[in-house]
């Protein structure tokens, strides 16, 4: 039988719109944009089910779940995908590449994939710990709930660690006296937009180099030729005169 460990007390760490099965099982399910009966899914095995809706935050509150019950060693991503957040697939490049410096998802397309909450040391935890299936774009119970029993069978049994309890700030940073600060990804982004700005403008200057060369070009070969067939044409009048 596959050894199991005690998970965090409360578990799940982080309230949310889950349910929950057994803290034993080896199985989460992140249905993503869609809110499926759970039901079905937990009398499979599944440990916890719910929704994962940002690309941020939601997968920052999904990790310290699931880092906090090392009895988890399948994710399984399925439901339909959130629009413009694109969440299902930043949570499968979450699991493949972790964050780069600037702690962008690697790989992720969304519109503000950035982790701010988590460390390094949970990052690698959870990578760790988990195998993560990738069933997106897929909401029929029979599916998933056959891929549920199919992890179960291959349940390598809890990590052997400690339940890893990190702390999740919705408000980002703190407040100043005359306000919100903003947020560490939102800055993030704005400074790689104004990378993509001054990329772009850079690539219009030299566009426009060229074409004022492309012109210039044709000026002068017009102006040549001009003057070629002046040339000609007074040299045919001098041989008319003789």
């Amino acid at each position: 039988m596959a050894n199991k460990v005690t998970p965090s007390d409360p578990w799940p760490l982080i309230t949310g719109e889950y349910e929950v099965g057994d803290p034993e099982s080896p199985v989460a399910v992140a249905t993503c944009g869609s809110h499926m009966d759970g039901s079905p899914l937990l009398g499979a095995g599944a440990g916890l089910v719910g929704p994962v809706k940002t690309e941020n935050i939601g997968i920052e509150k999904m990790v310290a779940n699931i880092i906090s019950n090392p009895n988890i060693r399948f994710l399984i991503i399925t439901g339909m995908e959130v629009k413009g957040h694109i969440t299902g697939q930043a949570i499968d490049a979450f699991s493949k590449g972790g964050i780069d410096q600037e702690g962008r998802i690697v790989g992720a397309i969304g519109a503000i994939p950035f982790i701010q909450n988590l460390n390094e040391e949970a990052i690698e935890r959870y990578q760790e710990q988990v195998e993560a299936i990738n069933l997106l774009d897929t909401e029929d119970i029979g599916t998933i709930t056959s891929k549920i029993k199919e992890c179960i069978s291959k349940d390598p049994g809890a990590l052997d660690v400690e339940p890893m309890i990190v702390e999740i700030s919705e408000a980002g940073e703190e407040e100043e006296a005359h306000g919100l600060r903003p947020m560490a990804a939102e800055v993030v982004n704005v400074r790689a937009r104004m990378r993509q700005v001054e990329a772009t403008v850079a690539g219009i200057g030299l566009q426009n180099k060229y074409a004022a060369g492309v012109y210039a070009g044709k000026i002068e070969g017009i102006a040549l030729g001009f003057t070629v067939v002046l040339a000609l044409f007074g040299m045919i009048l001098k041989m008319g005169g003789m």
